[in-house]
């Protein structure tokens, strides 16, 4: 074994036998302005608040049932797809349905996870309203529809779900809200707003520099090759952009 002394007393003899010469200089380094939080206006309360399990509905009023209504989860979202703060949230890619269980793990994460004192939460989607129904193990088929057995909220592609704002930068959040992402039952990622306006750039510049005429536009719209015969009617919709 080599004992430190003997090392340095080699490297010592290996640079004074080469005859190397060494210059100090002296750089200027740049180091990148700080970030200015000059719009963040301090919430009362950081966390994310407890989502009820079901909606509460008049004591006279059964609660009513619904159809599945896939079309609630089909396709791009229109309205809640931008941030309000302009900072950083989870989005989804993917059409699903959330359940009571995944906002108390959304909330829990987060809560746990994040600085109260620089950051605070605010969910972008409203607690589970659409009633989904079960019948029994066992019985057959007829009778009616079942009873009502959780409530869900429908997700569309684009939606976005938490945000997360205040002094504080992407990689302090991005951690625990990819964590979240994850376990979420649509496919969803984390985002910011410099992402989604470079994204949007990208999408823009795409459609511009475009030199094929023959877009999923055009073709569907043509009927090129007979594609009517085996197209659904969402691809007539969207073009074959969502499911």
């Amino acid at each position: 074994m080599w004992c430190l002394k003997t090392l340095t007393q080699l490297c010592k003899n290996s640079l004074t036998s080469a005859n190397t010469n060494y210059t100090c200089i002296a750089g200027l380094k740049y180091f990148p302005p700080p970030i200015k939080y000059e719009n963040i206006e301090k919430v009362e309360r950081p966390k994310l608040r407890i989502m009820e399990r079901q909606p509460q509905h008049p004591p006279n009023l059964r609660p009513p049932k619904m159809q599945k209504r896939l079309r609630y989860m089909r396709g791009p979202e229109l309205v809640h797809n931008e941030l309000l703060h302009k900072q950083y949230a989870i989005v989804a890619t993917g059409g699903g349905r959330l359940r009571w269980g995944h906002y108390e793990m959304m909330r829990l994460t987060i809560g746990r996870k994040m600085n109260i004192n620089t950051m605070f939460a605010t969910w972008r989607v409203p607690a589970p309203w659409q009633p989904i129904t079960k019948k029994g193990q066992g019985q057959r088929m007829g009778g009616g529809k079942g009873a009502i057995d959780h409530y869900v909220t429908p997700i569309k592609a684009g939606r976005v779900i938490v945000e997360i704002a205040g002094k504080c930068e992407f990689v302090e959040c991005k951690g625990f809200l990819q964590q979240v992402a994850n376990q979420l039952p649509f496919q969803a990622t984390v985002v910011s707003q410099q992402m989604l306006d470079e994204q949007k750039l990208d999408e823009e510049r795409l459609a511009r520099q475009n030199q094929n005429p023959f877009t999923m536009k055009y073709v569907i719209q043509n009927n090129l090759n007979g594609c009517h015969r085996w197209l659904k009617p969402v691809d007539h919709k969207w073009f074959g952009k969502h499911l």
